[in-house]
């Protein structure tokens, strides 16, 4: 799947343009790489289009400890938007790139996520 392929699918999926959907995409990415270990975000990164890729990759291993609350303030704020639409966006984030890397590879990100990313990506993303 190419990136814009990618960012289409959360553009749909949020209810968003598409310049808004890059921005949640972008802020989905860079928030979920801090928040679970460097080796689990390289693997994701490996399965994405190119262009993606840079937002999983980090330099250190460990994972950043923070609450489902403070991961949906983060991407809000980068993406300049408020909480209803990050939530919107994380979710359609979370699902596209299900979709991308497979079951098992999302499923050992999502495992090093708080228990309330399991609700969120059960759910589809709604407008």
């Amino acid at each position: 799947m190419a990136e814009l392929a990618f960012i289409d699918k959360v553009a749909e999926r949020t209810g968003v343009p598409e310049d808004t959907a890059r921005l949640l995409t972008e802020g989905t990415l860079l928030t979920l790489a801090a928040r679970i270990s460097g080796g689990e975000g390289m693997d994701l990164a490996e399965h994405v289009p190119d262009e993606l890729r840079p937002y999983l990759i980090k330099p250190t291993e460990p994972a950043e400890a923070f609450s489902y609350d403070e991961f949906m303030r983060r991407v809000a704020e980068r993406a300049g938007v408020d909480r209803p639409t990050a939530e919107r966006g994380v979710a359609a984030v979370l699902s596209a790139l299900h979709e991308t890397v497979g079951h098992q590879e999302f499923t050992d990100a999502i495992a090093q996520l708080p228990r309330e990313f399991g609700q969120l990506v059960a759910a589809p993303a709604r407008r």
